[in-house]
């Protein structure tokens, strides 16, 4: 591997590691990134949020989640060409750095970070909603400070123990919604009767069509589904811990954004055949319909405590991925030193400890104010999930561009029919953000957006462009 071994500094408890990737561990396997992937981008948007989508564009949404699916996988099948080329725990702020500008890396690496931190104090809000459930008279910040409390722990734990606790979380979910899907499919085999609607395929174009709101309802679908998937680019974020990253990544990138478009499309497509879809979500979780349906017992409670572990699931792997996020800013002189020191187990120790003060005081928010924390969460996310997956393309544009000036073969993951399918996936992009435009609530998402990059820049300019050393220069894999 072309890449200079770091120097390490032994302390007491602690290691210094200025170096490139210096101290993590690499102990995440394939089956170990795959869920962590899916962890991200499958939380309790596909449980309870769905109706949303639903409501927006009819049973034609399953059109936007395909197209959305596609352009997912052109941005993950970027990200994993570069994070094959160059396996490193920041992932793209790193890549927008070396192949942009330090300026460009500052700026992707603190916008996902604040988006990650702002899912995931909803995720934990949600924690807090959810046991209320089950225990009215406890207050919700209760809750809330034990889901916090819960994932800090789990985040300080070896990340081999953190991989495989993530893993039997998302398994949960999975296994929920696969328990659904195939529910539903006999209830649609044998014709019996939900809600006093006959389950069929004709469920999908009987109440006003296949589209009831046209192509414009589709299109208005788009913002929404696009921050579905948002989360799934945290798949990069593994390539620093994980053993053989020339070969896991590939086929976590290959798998995973296929399995999430089959579970949001093939869930959705069952509800359709057994619901009319404008009565989809109007007796709380669509899910909570379906397994009512099946005649199984408590069936509010029992998803409600998947919904319940969807929630820490998204949560443990969002703080995870913010953790390393800090930690890959550190490398490259845009966070504090102090990110770069590690415990024994290989922990980035600051970070995660920065991680529970950002929440403590989602925490503090959610008190102040309840009615809007949420608004502010979703408008921070849509935006930079946007900004973000533009920055994974135009980084991978460059990277390729500057390998292809210099006469270098790319590694043999490559992504099919480039630069074609970067400048579609680009124009989809900034076709999603004319769509926040239009609504409220999207032109709420990009001016605090553009708020947010605006501040980040005054920052850089400030305090990190005067003693920046210029770009950075990112490890080789051998085999690249």
């Amino acid at each position: 591997m072309n890449q200079s071994s770091p120097q390490t500094r032994r302390g007491a408890t602690l290691l210094e590691t200025p170096g490139a990737d210096a101290g993590l561990q690499r102990r995440l396997s394939t089956r170990h990134i795959r869920f962590i992937a899916l962890g991200s981008a499958i939380g309790t948007g596909l449980f309870y949020g769905s109706s949303a989508t639903i409501q927006a564009a009819g049973p034609a949404v399953l059109l936007a989640y395909i197209v959305a699916g596609i352009m997912v996988f052109i941005v993950m099948r970027a990200l994993g060409e570069m994070a094959v080329r160059h396996p490193v725990a920041g992932s793209f702020a790193q890549y927008a750095d070396r192949y942009i500008s330090p300026w460009a890396g500052f700026l992707t690496g603190w916008v996902f970070a604040f988006e990650m931190l702002m899912v995931a104090i909803a995720d934990m809000t949600a924690a807090g909603k959810y046991m209320g459930l089950w225990f009215p008279s406890t207050p919700g910040w209760v809750w809330m400070l034990s889901a916090l409390l819960i994932i800090c722990a789990l985040n300080l734990m070896k990340v081999s123990v953190f991989g495989e606790l993530e893993f039997w979380f998302s398994l949960i979910k999975v296994a929920t919604i696969i328990a659904m899907i195939v529910g539903g499919l006999g209830l649609i085999v044998f014709g019996v009767s939900t809600g006093g609607v006959r389950p069929g395929v004709n469920n999908l174009v009987d109440y006003d069509g296949f589209a009831p709101f046209g192509v414009w309802g589709i299109v208005m679908s788009l913002g929404i589904v696009v921050f579905s998937f948002g989360g799934v680019e945290t798949l990069g974020m593994t390539a620093g811990e994980t053993g053989d990253p020339g070969t896991a990544i590939p086929k976590a990138v290959n798998s995973v954004p296929f399995r999430i478009l089959i579970f949001y499309i093939l869930s959705l497509g069952v509800m359709f055949c057994l619901f009319p879809w404008n009565k989809i979500g109007s007796q709380g979780s669509p899910f909570v319909q379906v397994f009512t349906g099946l005649h199984i017992p408590a069936a509010e409670h029992i998803i409600n405590g998947v919904v319940l572990t969807a929630a820490l699931s998204a949560m443990n792997a969002i703080s995870y991925t913010l953790v390393r996020t800090l930690f890959g800013l550190a490398q490259q002189g845009q966070a504090p030193r102090s990110f770069l020191r590690l415990t024994r187990s290989g922990v980035p120790l600051v970070p995660v400890a920065v991680v529970l003060g950002g929440l403590v005081l989602g925490l503090f928010a959610f008190l102040l104010i309840p009615d809007t924390l949420f608004l502010l969460v979703a408008s921070i996310a849509s935006f930079a999930t946007v900004f973000t997956w533009v920055m994974i393309l135009v980084s991978h544009y460059r990277m390729r561009r500057e390998l292809r000036r210099d006469g270098v073969r790319s590694s043999a993951y490559r992504m099919p029919a480039w630069p074609g399918l970067s400048w579609i996936a680009l124009a989809f992009m900034a076709f999603v953000l004319v769509i926040l435009l239009v609504s409220e609530e999207g032109r709420v998402a990009v001016a605090v957006g553009l708020g947010l990059t605006a501040f980040l820049t005054i920052v850089y300019v400030l305090a990190i462009r005067p003693r920046h050393a210029g770009r950075i220069e990112l490890p080789v894999a051998e085999d690249a």
